[in-house]
């Protein structure tokens, strides 16, 4: 710079890879290194909004904890190799499993947290060059059932829903999806688009009342289990007052009668639905009237719909009311599948689940299968699906499958009956794991590791749930040896003597080859199929790497692209067709008229949503014209008998574990885990159960209890916060061994599946609640300690779980054994061994209470406090203390009395994590004339962001005026 000044730090659009919402991100990167992220406001699925795990990607891009080099594990332990050395072991120890025992003796654990070029990589090397179709997904765990109820229904994997629609519905069902924390973006979008249509209406279908029902003009706390008895009830209904689209079922079904019939006769009586479904008899008949009269009708739903032993049956209990009332192929109208992960949609595209062929090709169709193998040019091509998620390691655990390469997943922590894995894994021949982090459940079972590139290091592309493909670009260099996981799988290909047909050099040759997959065979009108990227084929790296968002199919490309690069695509959704020249070697393939999704602004958009160029530019729906993929091009009715789920309540387990996410966390908290901005919402693992279920369990608020069900149990907090209904109690999912001392509630889940999509029921498993006994309760937070350093803490509990900090590490304790020689086990629990270090200090015998604090150079290092109950100080006064360069004479006196002396001091705990602010800073607001979200919003900036805590602003509005009422 001319002036002396550093050049501004290079802004990068990329995406999100957190949900399946698939937000468009700009990320920065200062000259010290320092990584920060904006919304992109040209993206058309978040229009420069973001949800907080968004904004604090910055805090997840640091090198603590990553995975630097691969390494080796012997009888010593890991010790670090080359990647020449391991990629020999995992190519010369897979080649001799193989040799020995057949192709159905290893197998590959993958993930939609890859991109779709690795995903790509690994289904074409596992299935075409190793000849077995055992390579399952993480994705079975949450989206399988969806997938299966698409193909049963379409004859095709295909979302029939963009967001746009949701704008444009006059009803919107969310089933089974607390959207409102799980894809805040995209829920915000219905909020904004409800705001501007007061008509439009919210129905919520979950058994909790959650963030999102809080917000519904209509919430079914539905019994869990019973979704097909009230989708088929539904249906009744709607045959019973004539609402049935005759003409449209009868041009383009099939199977309308035989299911019509099972509806009527499992649950033709609303009366008996509702007793069913323990819900209201008059809200279900509302819920029912509203679907009747609101042409302009989507019912999203998401793991509480997927995640069950009937999932496939709830999906297409959906999917047949929107074919008896022709709601489908229509603007703002059909069934949609919220995708969970940020690229489940783009593993199933190539092929990601066992049981498929890569480019939405059938594994048990022959000539597909001779398709792939042509195209691949392999020397065998898999002839049966392979093993799924639960069914691959319980192989491992009987011995049939002697080698497994996992990438990018924790099973360990997130599989049902957990222990199991980890026993599986134990005795496994041979484990190989690439992982961004070095310390995971999964990677201490791992006999080879390698280093994986993370989110800013890769590069190369994911679709979200409403198919829209995005650039996942680079814009960091790779941490110490970490490389892109296709380059890994190629190199092992290659020593297998495959160079030729792996010889990608970067990911838009790879994108290529997936796209003339998809084109290949596609041109015959008799069996199409929907994906189709036909108009991407050809694309160089320069238009690769300037790719804007693109909704499949793509098969044309926009004039501004065309040319020697082959850049750029089109959004199409089932438009008039035309047919253009490919590049030499590839078929003629249909093109579809649209635009491209780019420079979308959101003021834009929300003017016209069907006419912004994310919507297709007023193109027709999918299935506009009704026309299926299936044979003969008509949908398919499944008929759905209610099943019951698998588990039954008894004495022994009276109660229904249900599981998932909360807020501020994702999946297995590797990364989430690394922000202190995501982890003061919820800080702890818990159990929320019904007041009365509490009392009869012998548990109280904010004690410990252990959750024990016919598999395994776990250790949490007890929480009771009116959310849950009688008899059931929820678990959240992310906790594992590096940030709790038992709290992996994937050890206490049923493992059963699914029949037909093999998606393991999450939502249902029986389990009892009984008190965790303790004499002690505390917490520490230390600048200095970390997961490496913090075992003098840990091993003096019987319970931990570690929280990080902004600049320090938390960690909540308890111990069964009474201590009256706290001071000196304080100073070794702390790490302080100088008898003159600067130490405060307070002890109650008698009450079993003790406080400290290491002071050192003026600013707090340390501290400790100890009591018989839970109820300890404020850990956000806390860890203000910590920022503060020098603790004044006032905050030392607090340390001692165990709170403030200015009550200013205390923000509370965190309500609003976007924007720091606590609840008891919102509550003076609320005290001070603050009467709605909108005006606390003004004032503090709490819910102006990405809006998910609005719900918890609008509860303790309501709670403070009820407060004043009574008083």
């Amino acid at each position: 710079m001319m002036d002396g000044s550093a050049p501004a730090p290079l802004e990068v659009a990329t995406t999100c890879p957190y949900c399946g919402t698939g937000c468009g991100v700009l990320a920065r990167v200062s000259a010290s290194g320092l990584t920060t992220v904006a919304g992109d406001p040209q993206h058309p699925t978040n229009f420069g909004r973001l949800c907080v795990k968004g904004a604090a990607l910055g805090e997840t891009a640091v090198p603590k904890g990553r995975l630097l080099y691969p390494a080796k594990r012997d009888a010593t332990g890991l010790k670090r190799v080359s990647w020449d050395e391991a990629l020999d072991e995992v190519a010369s120890g897979f080649q001799r499993i193989i040799d020995q025992h057949g192709p159905e003796s290893v197998a590959w654990y993958v993930s939609g947290q890859l991109l779709t070029e690795d995903y790509y990589v690994a289904n074409k090397l596992v299935k075409g060059f190793v000849g077995t179709a055992n390579i399952d997904t993480n994705s079975r765990l949450c989206m399988s059932s969806a997938v299966a109820g698409h193909k049963r229904a379409f004859g095709e994997d295909i979302v029939p829903v963009s967001y746009e629609d949701l704008e444009l519905a006059d009803l919107v069902v969310l089933v089974g999806s607390n959207t409102a924390w799980c894809h805040p973006i995209l829920f915000q979008r219905l909020v904004k688009a409800r705001e501007k249509r007061p008509e439009m209406k919210l129905v919520v279908i979950d058994p909790r009342r959650t963030a999102t029902s809080e917000m519904a003009d209509l919430h079914l706390p539905i019994r869990p289990g019973t979704d097909v008895v009230l989708f088929n009830g539904l249906l009744s209904y709607l045959h019973q007052h004539g609402v049935i689209d005759t003409a449209f079922v009868e041009a383009h079904t099939n199977g309308y009668a035989r299911t019509m019939a099972i509806a009527d006769n499992t649950a033709g009586d609303l009366r008996s639905v509702a007793a069913a479904c323990k819900l209201d008899l008059g809200v279900l008949t509302e819920f029912c009237r509203l679907f009747a009269r609101s042409e302009k009708a989507i019912t999203a739903f998401s793991m509480g719909v997927n995640q069950s032993s009937s999932g496939t049956d709830k999906v297409n209990s959906i999917i047949n009311v929107h074919l008896a009332t022709g709601r489908i192929g229509k603007p703002g109208a059909g069934p949609f599948s919220i995708t969970g992960q940020p690229n489940a949609m783009g593993g199933r595209e190539v092929g990601g689940l066992s049981n498929m062929l890569a480019a939405h090709l059938d594994l048990d169709q022959p000539s597909h299968r001779a398709l792939v193998q042509d195209f691949w040019q392999s020397p065998a091509i898999a002839a049966k699906p392979g093993l799924k998620a639960v069914d691959l390691f319980n192989a491992i655990d009987e011995g049939k499958v002697k080698a497994v390469w996992i990438m990018a997943t924790n099973p360990v922590v997130s599989l049902p009956d957990a222990d199991k894995v980890k026993r599986a894994l134990a005795k496994c021949e041979l484990v190989v794991v690439s992982d961004v982090m070095a310390d995971t459940d999964t990677t201490a079972f791992a006999h080879l590791l390698l280093p994986a590139q993370g989110w800013g290091e890769k590069d190369g592309t994911v679709t979200n749930s409403e198919r829209c493909i995005s650039r996942q670009r680079a814009f960091l260099p790779p941490i110490g040896e970490a490389r892109p996981d296709w380059w890994a799988l190629s190199e092992v290909a290659r020593r297998w003597g495959f160079a030729a047909q792996f010889p990608y050099a970067s990911a838009h040759e790879i994108f290529d080859e997936h796209a003339q997959l998809t084109a290949s065979g596609n041109a015959d009108d008799a069996s199409p199929r929907y994906l189709n990227l036909g108009g991407m084929v050809g694309l160089g790296k320069t238009a690769y790497d300037k790719l804007e968002p693109v909704r499949w199919p793509v098969l044309k490309l926009p004039p501004p692209l065309a040319g020697e690069d082959w850049g750029g695509g089109v959004l199409a959704d089932d438009v008039p067709c035309e047919t253009r020249t490919p590049p030499a070697g590839l078929p003629p393939v249909v093109s579809m008229l649209g635009n491209a999704i780019q420079g979308t602004s959101e003021s834009a958009h929300a003017a016209n949503p069907q006419s912004s160029p994310a919507s297709g530019g007023g193109g027709l729906a999918v299935f506009a014209d009704g026309r299926f993929y299936t044979p003969d091009r008509r949908a398919r009715f499944v008929p759905t008998p209610p099943q019951a789920p698998a588990g039954r309540l008894d004495d022994d387990f009276p109660l229904v574990l249900n599981t998932g996410r909360v807020r501020d966390h994702w999946h297995t908290m590797t990364r989430t885990g690394l922000a202190p901005r995501l982890a003061t919402h919820v800080a702890e693992p818990f159990v929320d159960l019904h007041p009365q279920d509490a009392l009869l369990c012998g548990v109280r608020e904010h004690d410990l209890a252990r959750v024990t069900s016919a598999h395994g149990s776990c250790v949490v907090r007890v929480r009771m916060s009116g959310e849950m209904p009688r008899k059931s109690v929820f678990v959240p999912i992310h906790w594992n061994a590096q940030f709790a001392s038992d709290a992996r509630v994937g050890k206490l889940v049923n493992p059963v599946v699914d029949p037909v999509s093999g998606e393991p029921e999450f939502k249902h498993t029986p389990v009892r609640v009984e008190p965790f006994m303790v004499a002690w309760h505390g917490f520490a937070l230390s600048r200095d300690s970390d997961a490496a350093d913090a075992s003098p803490l840990t091993s003096a509990a019987a319970w931990w779980t570690r929280i990080t900090g902004d600049g320090y590490s938390r960690h909540e304790l308890a111990g069964r054994r009474a201590d009256s020689t706290w001071s000196s086990r304080a100073r070794a629990m702390l790490g302080v061994d100088d008898p003159d270090a600067d130490w405060l200090e307070y002890e109650d015998l008698s009450a079993g209470i003790f406080r400290a604090a290491h002071v050192v150079d003026g600013r707090i290092n340390a501290c400790l406090f100890i009591s018989p109950r839970p109820d300890l100080p404020s850990r956000a006064w806390l860890s203000g203390l910590f920022a503060k360069p020098q603790l004044e004479t006032e905050d030392r006196i607090g340390l001692l009395i165990g709170e403030p002396l200015s009550r200013g001091d205390d923000a509370g705990a965190t309500v609003c994590s976007c924007f720091g602010v606590g609840r008891k800073t919102i509550e003076a607001a609320i005290k001070g004339g603050c009467a709605t979200p909108a005006e606390l919003g003004a004032k503090l900036k709490c819910g102006t962001n990405c809006g998910s805590c609005v719900p918890e602003l609008k509860g303790l509005i309501a709670e403070l005026r009820a407060r004043q009422t009574a008083a």
